[in-house]
């Protein structure tokens, strides 16, 4: 019996909640500028470490039908979109997190919420009209290594709420923060950029 509790004890000490199929939010007062009002799908957590693609920002001047033209694909139906800003890192590097009715090469399923690709075949059937029904495209991720995560989660800055497939793919980039904080029922406008001390 004292095995078994002290086996268990063990195990909530080392436990390490991994957040893929989550959204990360940045709280008010982030100190990188990179991740002011951050909304991070998070599409890969685990023991080694974390991949995460911004959908909270847009970049502008830079749209799906650019992209297309610098790949030479025709843009078919593709309707024109905006581009997200996905992470400062790798920020050449194009992400399409998607709806789960398609899947390619590469593509990653993230927690049964939605799916990651990121080769250009999800380009190319998204102009065929062949590709997932719902996307967005983005370019650069955000990562961390083996317990980085982690250690930034017992400091203040970052919040996760569930991942939402609506707030994902039908609410606007400049919406997401405010509207993810309100589904954790929390009112952003209230949220203070420094933690007070008692």
């Amino acid at each position: 019996m004292a095995e078994a509790v002290a086996q268990l004890m063990f195990a909530a000490m080392h436990y390490r909640p991994f957040l893929a199929g989550q959204f990360l939010l940045a709280m008010p007062g982030m100190r990188d500028p990179s991740f002011d009002h951050a909304v991070i799908a998070m599409c890969a957590h685990d023991a080694d470490g974390a991949i995460g693609i911004g959908v909270g920002a847009t970049i502008e001047g830079l749209s799906l039908h650019d992209l297309l033209d610098q790949f030479e694909i025709p843009h078919g139906v593709a309707p024109d979109a905006p581009v997200h800003f996905g992470g400062p890192v790798d920020p050449r590097r194009g992400f399409v997190v998607h709806s789960s009715d398609w899947s390619g090469q590469d593509t990653i399923d993230v927690a049964g919420r939605w799916s990651l690709s990121s080769t250009v075949d999800v380009l190319r059937a998204i102009a065929e009209g062949s590709g997932p029904t719902r996307y967005l495209v983005a370019l650069g991720y955000a990562g961390w290594g083996d317990g980085q995560l982690e250690g930034e989660l017992t400091r203040p800055g970052w919040f996760h709420v569930a991942g939402d497939e609506d707030l994902l793919f039908d609410t606007p980039a400049g919406r997401r923060w405010t509207a993810a904080f309100g589904k954790a029922g929390i009112d952003a406008r209230l949220l203070v950029p420094d933690a007070g001390t008692a």
